[in-house]
């Protein structure tokens, strides 16, 4: 497998250090990318790097996952517009574990012949003393350099500290440790780690008389202009926790047909014939969302596993579903999933004394829910066959008990296809 060939025909290369391809194809080597130990869970902004580091170990290479446990406690100034705030070592260790974790379900750090490892800068760093480092790597790079990184210029204005001033030289004194112990001679990274990845290459070259060398990735964006993986409520994360399985299957379901065609080979396995042959179908019956289902279904599987997959899916046809089927999906629906569903929807809370004495369909929709404005209305829409009770379509002299209640708690009003209104029973 050609790595540089494998990443150009998925859109996955920005810029490429000359040399580096016919490097790659005339011996195997240890390669590594760093990942920024900001938060317990990485986000799907990290896949793309993720997925390199897949690519690089199909190939045969040695692949790094380098958790910044000192960068962390630096923060790189790259795309960011102010200083960030510092994490101490206790969070740091909590997030390292995270993403070690996360890590594990893309890279086979088992392998006998090109395991997978994570490293930890903070393991080098730890004991370096300031004068040392100023003394032994500081005077190989020039301020004229540093200074002229786009990094930095673009804080000139606003003004850097020198604490992130000098991250370019702590990331690139990473690349040297790894290429000195580890035989690391490629850096990967995303487009705006182009310089920061270089001054480590010139450190390589400037202290040891080495070759190094660099491919970074472009930033995914995304066709509408919004940005890739966020959404009103923030990052789409990794971490059940921070994003349910539902919403990360959500997310890709919905991504647009030119998104798609995107997603698909940057977040994917699938070979190139594959791929071709996916999106073909795609074209011909854009409607049945074949490219959509594909990747919500290979990456939901991948970080959420199949029962979560199958959980989501489930969840996801409730909309649209009708009669027994989606009765005996309300009948088994978690409290957790119904209210990721049916969040941002009109919600009414009531009493439970309410519903226990026997709650009329009428006062549910006007008195105590306030879905429809009047009596007179709500009668009219259910002779009108227009109004369902949990997916079920009610008559006037329907009375509501607890053996209505969707998982002890909810009651689902719909009028018409689109049209839903929740009762939260306490």
């Amino acid at each position: 497998m050609n790595f540089v060939e494998e990443l150009k025909w998925r859109g996955m290369i920005h810029d490429i250090m000359p040399g580096t391809e016919e490097f790659l194809l005339k011996e195997k080597t240890s390669g590594y990318i760093g990942f920024d130990p900001t938060s317990d869970s990485l986000h799907i902004g990290s896949l793309v790097q993720i997925m390199i580091l897949v690519h690089f170990q199909k190939a045969g290479h040695h692949p790094y996952a380098l958790i910044g446990g000192a960068t962390g406690m630096v923060g790189d100034p790259s795309g960011k517009s102010q200083e960030r705030n510092l994490l101490n070592q206790d969070d740091l260790q909590r997030n390292i574990n995270g993403v070690q974790k996360q890590l594990s379900k893309f890279l086979d750090f088992d392998s006998k012949d090109n395991p997978a490892q994570l490293v930890n800068n903070f393991d080098w760093f730890k004991n370096y003393n300031f004068l040392d480092f100023i003394r032994d790597v500081g005077k190989h790079i020039t301020v004229n350099y540093m200074m002229a990184k786009d990094s930095v210029k673009k804080r000139m204005e606003t003004g850097i500290s020198f604490t992130e001033f000098s991250y370019q030289l702590v990331q690139g004194y990473d690349f040297y440790w790894l290429y000195k112990n580890k035989n690391c001679k490629i850096q990967l990274g995303g487009s705006d780690q182009w310089g920061n990845i270089v001054t480590g290459t010139e450190l390589i070259r400037r202290i040891d008389g080495g070759s190094a060398f660099a491919i970074t990735s472009p930033l995914v964006q995304k066709a509408d202009g919004t940005k890739f993986g966020k959404t009103e409520s923030g990052n789409i994360w990794l971490d059940p926790e921070k994003t349910s399985p539902y919403k990360f299957y959500q997310y890709w379901i919905n991504s647009s047909d030119i998104d798609s065609e995107n997603y698909i080979k940057i977040f994917t396995l699938f070979s190139k014939s594959e791929i071709e042959e996916l999106v073909k179908e795609h074209r011909e019956n854009p409607g049945a969302r074949l490219l959509q289902n594909t990747i919500a279904k290979d990456l939901t599987c991948r970080i959420h596993g199949e029962e979560q997959f199958e959980a989501a899916l489930e969840a996801s046809k409730l909309l649209f579903q009708k009669g027994e089927a989606a009765v005996q999906s309300l009948n088994n629906i978690s409290c957790k999933m119904f209210n990721e569903i049916f969040e941002g929807v009109p919600q009414k809370t009531i009493s439970s004394d309410d519903v226990n004495k026997g709650l009329s369909i009428i006062d549910a929709l006007v008195e105590k829910g306030g879905f429809l404005k009047s009596n007179g209305e709500a009668r009219r829409a259910i002779k009108e066959n227009s109004i369902s009770l949990n997916k079920q379509k009610v008559s006037v002299d329907k009375i509501i008990n607890e053996n209505d209640l969707i998982a002890g708690q909810y009651l689902l009003l719909q009028r018409g296809k689109k049209n839903y209104f929740v009762i939260k029973v306490n």
